[in-house]
């Protein structure tokens, strides 16, 4: 489905029963379609939204801020006529999913952030992210990694490069992620924008106390691309937010530990089965 906004016409997909939650896309809908888990749609409503400017929604990503992204959200939710929602971000995308609530506090319910860091300055993630890997990771794992590096073509395109990175992302490091990814629509200028200007700045504590939506933070315990260590002494300093570590999973809580991850989120929403 389509709802047309000033300057955009915005996709969405629908599937599951109950309260609803909007789960925010940079990369077409279709790729969370087959990752999130079949148990968390029989207790949420999930609303897969391609984000202005990017996979199937129209609209120019440069025109894409945090007030714009707020009022982009309440046409789709104003769209499903529901009075609440919950809002879901993966990646860097979490940051985007508590911008929603810091601006729609009323009609945002809960915050749920997947594999998100603290701040939005890439350089910096890099940088910690590989210190944490080169601690933290096994040797084996280490292996992997500049085994599939090395195979690399040097016009190599960006998803080829990221699955080359799954020991950074998987609990699996040999898992391959192709088929996850079926149906993605990637948008350059797109993620120009937002690693740029929407979010290179972008830091969750400052002005922390504006923000009075509930948030879960769901971090695996070995994702070495944005890690659980990231937010240590921040959550704490948070009005209503609670980490959750899942043990068996990389950057994609959702998909490594589907039960687990539908089953830990719901309750703590208050809607478990």
């Amino acid at each position: 489905m389509f709802v047309s906004v000033k300057g955009a016409d915005l996709f969405y997909s629908t599937r599951g029963k109950g309260p609803v939650c909007l789960i925010l896309s940079s990369i077409g809908t279709k790729p969370y379609e087959i990752q999130m888990p079949v148990s968390l749609s029989d207790r949420l409503t999930l609303v897969f939204v391609a984000l202005r400017g990017s996979g199937e929604s129209t609209g120019e990503a440069v025109d894409l801020n945090f007030d714009v992204l707020a009022e982009d959200l309440e046409s789709i939710r104003l769209a499903l006529g529901v009075q609440r929602v919950a809002v879901l971000g993966h990646s860097i995308l979490g940051a985007l999913a508590i911008e929603y609530a810091r601006r729609c506090p009323g009609t945002v319910s809960h915050v749920i952030t997947v594999g998100t860091p603290p701040r939005g300055d890439m350089n910096s993630l890099v940088t910690e992210s590989r210190a944490y890997f080169e601690k933290n990771a096994s040797d084996e794992r280490k292996q992997i990694l500049r085994e599939n590096l090395a195979k690399l073509a040097p016009d190599a395109t960006p998803d080829q490069a990221m699955l080359a990175q799954t020991p950074l992302r998987f609990f699996d490091a040999r898992f391959d992620a192709k088929s996850l990814f079926a149906g993605a629509i990637l948008k350059p200028e797109f993620f120009r924008q937002l690693l740029g200007p929407l979010t290179a700045g972008w830091d969750i504590t400052v002005n922390s106390n504006s923000l009075h939506s509930r948030m879960f933070l769901a971090q695996g315990l070995h994702d070495y691309v944005a890690p659980h260590v990231l937010w240590d002494g921040i959550v704490q300093s948070l009005p209503d937010a609670t980490l959750h570590i899942f043990e068996r999973s990389g950057h994609q809580p959702f998909f490594e530990e589907p039960d687990r991850f539908a089953e830990s989120v719901t309750a703590w929403m208050g809607y478990a089965g």
